[in-house]
């Protein structure tokens, strides 16, 4: 965890409402950080429903593995522990899920298959499960609503600064609340969410329309975020919906017409995170957002401006203020996508730099150099083959990143 807060830190922090259903707790177990904040408890009341959507990595971590198993069981707890990520621990690490899924049953009241668990940090290093046992029962014991802002501080590795959002939607005649906590600053080109992040609500929907919402709901805020191209073992993205807001109707589809208004405001709130993710990207001082038009469809746009978030060229280009469309043309060239040179445009905030495959008649470098030293980059590059559209977000590549990840293990 950075003692540095990002440049790109939000300028407001939203007071987190209370969430019926929904207790938390966090304490020091000494996973691997010293005099900080390294679990977080949460508790659910009873018939509380789970939902998530995990990393697509063929060598996932083992409290992933384990979430996976039980997702359809009802959940009455959460751990989740930061500076260990449980992953490549082979079956020492199964049997530390199994441990930490029993020592937080006993606290809760519950059955080990009602804990879902999440880790992040190291991949390689034992994690030594016991060391939950002497701050469990504290933890149950403790364990309020509210807290959401101590939450997303005990989650974090090398985050600057916590992440949460919220929102208010209505079903029916009810008003429902909509928390979100999220942790992610390197290791991060989410195939499906980012590396941790959990959102709970008081709604009452079924699991299988809570599913359905979280796995449409990626796809334009976590999956269109991208750090370093690097997709982690440990990406979870879990939902839990309690059922205690107060005359709530029960929703079982979701299709239901009802969940208009919600299913907005859980976008709001995945968008939301997934910003701050990119604003906190390690070692960042630019975020920089790419809008790619004018393609054959809007996968291949979504494609195409990976291939430019992704580009160590196009990001250290960005960090030295360097309006470097040269680097976007190769981004875009080797995408694999449809693409025609003459027809392409890009422009860096709103002044176009190319046009029809040479510099624009108008460039002026000035203008240009002016724009490039913002702190919220805008690149869009204009293909002219068709109407498909798409946007991702991403950060500038500085020293900083290889200072912190040439560090990491230290």
């Amino acid at each position: 965890m950075s003692t540095s807060i990002s440049p790109l830190a939000p300028k407001h922090v939203p007071d987190m409402p209370d969430v019926a259903g929904v207790r938390l707790a966090t304490a020091q177990a000494g996973i691997r950080y010293a005099n900080r904040t390294d679990v977080l408890l949460a508790l659910f009341d009873a018939g509380t429903v789970a939902a998530g959507v995990f990393t697509r990595s063929k060598c996932p971590s083992a409290p992933v593995e384990w979430c996976r198993a039980h997702l359809k069981n009802k959940a009455r707890a959460l751990v989740v522990n930061s500076g260990n990520a449980n992953a490549f621990t082979g079956k020492s690490g199964r049997a530390a899920t199994k441990l930490t899924a029993e020592i937080a049953a006993k606290a809760a009241g519950c059955k080990p298959g009602e804990v879902f668990l999440a880790s992040t940090g190291v991949i390689g290093e034992p994690l030594d499960a016991h060391k939950f046992a002497p701050v469990m029962a504290g933890l149950a014991g403790s364990a309020r609503a509210g807290g959401f802002h101590d939450a997303a501080k005990a989650i974090m590795t090398t985050d600057t600064f916590p992440k949460v959002a919220t929102a208010t939607a209505r079903i029916g005649k009810t008003a429902v609340t909509i928390n979100g906590i999220a942790k992610g600053a390197g290791m991060i080109a989410p195939d499906m969410a980012t590396m941790l992040s959990f959102v709970f609500t008081d709604a009452a929907i079924a699991a299988p329309a809570l599913q359905a919402m979280l796995k449409n709901g990626v796809a334009d805020t976590f999956n269109a975020v991208t750090i370093d191209g690097d997709t982690s073992t440990s990406d979870t993205l879990m939902m839990f919906a309690t059922g205690r807001a107060e005359g709530c109707p029960r929703i079982v589809r979701a299709s239901d017409p009802r969940l208009k208004d919600f299913r907005k405001a859980l976008q709001k709130v995945l968008a939301n995170l997934s910003e701050q993710v990119a604003r906190d990207g390690e070692g960042a001082r630019k975020l920089v957002e790419i809008v790619v038009e004018g393609a054959v469809s809007k996968a291949s746009a979504r494609r195409i401006a990976m291939s430019i978030a992704n580009s160590p060229l196009v990001k250290t280009a960005i960090a030295g203020e360097d309006a470097n469309w040269g680097r976007v043309v190769m981004a875009v060239g080797k995408a694999g996508e449809p693409a025609d040179r003459d027809r392409l445009s890009i422009w860096f905030g709103g002044i176009r730099v190319a046009h029809k495959g040479a510099r624009d008649p108008g460039y002026d470098e000035a203008a240009v150099s002016a724009e490039m030293k913002k702190p919220e980059i805008f690149l869009k590059v204009a293909l002219g083959l068709g109407k498909g559209r798409d946007r991702v977000l991403t950060c500038d590549l500085t020293k900083e990143y290889v200072a912190i990840n040439g560090d990491y293990r230290s």
